[in-house]
């Protein structure tokens, strides 16, 4: 462990135990609100969700199901752009792979969790959230750093950002004891996306979730082409190819509560697709190299048991058996069998066991264990091919000690996550195993009584292993790569009021940080320009600001209006080599500033919505000279909606644009983005 990473331990350490020894304030304790809901020593959960993003040590946004129906959003892909610090990298239509990289620091960084248990690629080390859709979204957030429940899994420790996707449960009153939502989804491009969902109250114990869709699009849109590496002169106007989607979702719940004190839910997810891969529109290929075709089957059952053996002692229990299967088709590569064939399979074994022990209503600890053991197969175009394959096996055990101090003026959590990893293969060397230490310290401070303003830090250490695909692939593959490391240093400032009945909630949050990678893993030529392979090479530099902004204003009792906003800047340098032709250039496709915006108008008869998201210029390479400059743009989307009470069921209609003003632009370079397309909804909820 680094010096500096020493210091900052043995510091923060210290600014902690000072915190826990200091006299508490008795009287302050006991005059807790008690309109509110609490649950000791966690996050409170009945108030609403921008309240808690102001309380938290680390920057923590969410977005409600309320507040997802007016983004002009299908995916959680399009969802999370409105977040600040977020960037998606977006290889054009529907059916195009989309990732989600926080503060820079990739993909690979960034966690994502489905009902509480993170999701899982082994083969690429990063979520592909552009299958996930916002139908059965309950709410989506997003922590930097790792959220102030000290309470969960050791692997919701284990990552530098974590994105949180929770679906709807089924909530039942009037003595109802069935529920359901039918509809569809119909747009421009071919789209078509009927969905349903079905909940049904079994008895007083138990509940049933079962939902579904089925989503089809051609996904063939006009595009601008232009014929100059600068944006001008001679341009042709195209169609996208090889676009199409076929995606189905099914997922059934069981949900079981015998008592206050216990809860438990068992879940499977079914998710197929069939999706033409878009190419790159280099210079007069209107084909668009359009043959890459992928196949994804995804199948998990996973399920949570959580149970309060008293005030002081809690536990839960988490387990999932997870299946991927990826098919992918190139029938024009340029190789001795003029196509590529890849076909990868993957499983995935997990269990978790939780505990929190709250010695007082100011401080609490927790102790997690996991353990899940991975593995993946693959099949190339020739047998030849597919025998060199490592077959790899990993078996990883997480354990994490944390705790968590709280009063009504300070919040503090600190961690210790283990991490032994060790990887078996059937084929070839194996790189043997990795131990790791990463500690954990945040603190939030209220120094005014009657003003919520809050100052807070973090600081995290933490890595991420190296994919099955950069230890194992065919030719790239390097099995002495070492984790990439990251560190992470924040501070910020959060504010709230509310003013009157007018003004309900006023709130901004402004963060400044610095993130800090070494042995990044990049992909660099080794014997000579033709052969790649996987290292330990890069360093970057990060230094950003993360403002947010929101506001309800209420006009009457039937009237509202909801503003909201995010600026992003961010300085990431590549600082890997002093004197190189990089050194301290933006790396790719990281704008300098970014942004977004959120209106609605909530009246009695229609409730209107506009959207906005920006971003400054980036560069599609490592170099930062004008043929890799990449102009920024603006996407603008509004949309109407209401609903209509019928006798025993209501009645939903949306009307939405997107892209409104046509802008022709790209996210990733020579990968065109849909221009102006509307959408329509038709629901009906019983």
């Amino acid at each position: 462990m680094s010096d500096f990473r020493v210091k900052m331990l043995l510091t923060g350490f210290c600014c902690y135990l000072f915190c826990w020894l200091q006299p508490i304030d008795v009287h302050a304790v006991e005059k807790l609100d008690t309109t509110k809901t609490y649950r000791i020593e966690e996050i409170t959960v009945t108030e609403q969700y921008r309240k808690a993003e102001i309380r938290t040590t680390a920057p923590f946004q969410t977005l409600s199901a309320k507040q997802l129906s007016k983004l002009n959003a299908m995916q959680v892909s399009d969802a999370i752009r409105y977040f600040s610090g977020v960037s998606v990298r977006d290889y054009g239509g529907i059916g195009g792979l989309k990732t989600v990289s926080v503060r820079s620091l990739g993909a690979t960084h960034t966690a994502v969790s489905y009902d509480g248990i993170t999701l899982t690629d082994c083969q690429t080390g990063q979520i592909d959230i552009g299958r996930f859709s916002l139908d059965n979204v309950d709410m989506i957030a997003l922590n930097n750093g790792q959220s102030d429940l000290v309470f969960q899994p050791a692997r919701m420790f284990a990552s530098a950002a974590l994105l949180q996707i929770r679906t709807v449960n089924p909530r039942f009153e009037d003595k109802k004891t069935w529920h359901g939502k039918v509809g569809f989804k119909s747009g421009s491009f071919g789209l078509f996306n009927p969905v349903f969902r079905l909940q049904h109250k079994i008895s007083r114990v138990f509940s049933a979730d079962f939902s579904g869709e089925w989503l089809i699009a051609h996904g063939r849109y006009p595009y601008l082409l232009n014929y100059s590496y600068l944006g001008s002169g001679l341009t042709s106007k195209e169609i996208r190819k090889n676009t199409d989607v076929n995606n189905l979702r099914l997922e059934v719940a069981l949900y079981a509560k015998p008592s206050e004190r216990e809860s438990a839910y068992l879940k499977a997810y079914l998710y197929t697709s069939e999706r033409g891969l878009p190419g790159a529109t280099i210079l007069y290929n209107t084909d668009n190299f359009s043959s890459q075709r992928i196949w994804d089957k995804t199948f998990f059952v996973q399920g949570h048991y959580e149970k309060d053996f008293s005030s002081v002692i809690a536990m839960q229990l988490n387990a999932k058996y997870h299946h991927g299967f990826m098919h992918y088709s190139d029938t024009t590569y340029l190789n001795d069998m003029g196509r590529m064939e890849s076909i990868f399979r993957q499983d995935e074994y997990y269990g978790s066991a939780a505990m929190i022990y709250r010695a007082s209503q100011n401080l609490s600890f927790s102790f997690a264990a996991d353990g899940f053991v991975n593995n993946m197969l693959a099949e190339f175009e020739t047998p030849e091919l597919s025998d060199t394959f490592a077959k790899p096996v990993r078996y990883s055990l997480m354990s994490v000690l944390a705790s968590k101090f709280v009063t009504r003026e300070l919040l503090a959590t600190a961690s210790l996550l283990s991490t032994v990893v060790n990887d078996k293969v059937q084929v070839g060397e194996a790189p043997g195993s990795y131990r790791r230490l990463s500690p954990y310290l945040s603190v939030a401070y209220k120094p005014f009584a009657d003003q919520d303003i809050r100052i807070r830090f973090f600081y995290k250490n933490i890595f991420r292993l190296p994919s099955f695909n950069d230890l194992y692939y065919a030719r790239t593959g390097n099995v002495g790569l070492q984790p990439e490391t990251t560190d992470q240093l924040n501070a910020g400032l959060t504010y709230a009021l509310s003013l009157a009945d007018w003004m309900p909630l006023f709130s901004v949050t402004v963060d400044a940080y610095r993130n800090y990678v070494k042995d990044k893993i990049v992909a660099l030529p080794t014997k000579n320009i033709f052969i790649w392979s996987m290292v330990n090479l890069g360093k970057v530099q990060v230094d950003g600001l993360d403002l947010t902004v929101e506001t309800n204003l209420s006009v009457n009792d039937k009237m509202a209006v909801l503003l909201g906003g995010t600026y992003t800047y961010q300085r990431a340098l590549d600082v890997t080599m002093p004197g190189s032709n990089t050194y301290r250039h933006q790396i790719p496709y990281t704008p300098r500033v970014s942004g977004s915006g959120r209106l609605g108008v909530e009246t009695p008869w229609v409730n209107v919505s506009y959207s906005l998201l920006w971003s400054g210029a980036r560069y599609a390479g490592y170099q930062n000279y004008t043929e890799n400059r990449l102009p920024g743009y603006t996407d603008h989307g509004i949309s109407a909606s209401r609903d209509v009470k019928l006798k025993r069921c209501v009645l939903s209609l949306q009307v939405e644009a997107l892209n409104l003003l046509d802008e022709n632009y790209a996210v990733v370079k020579w990968f065109p983005m849909p221009g102006r397309a509307y959408r329509g909804t038709v629901g009906l909820r019983f």
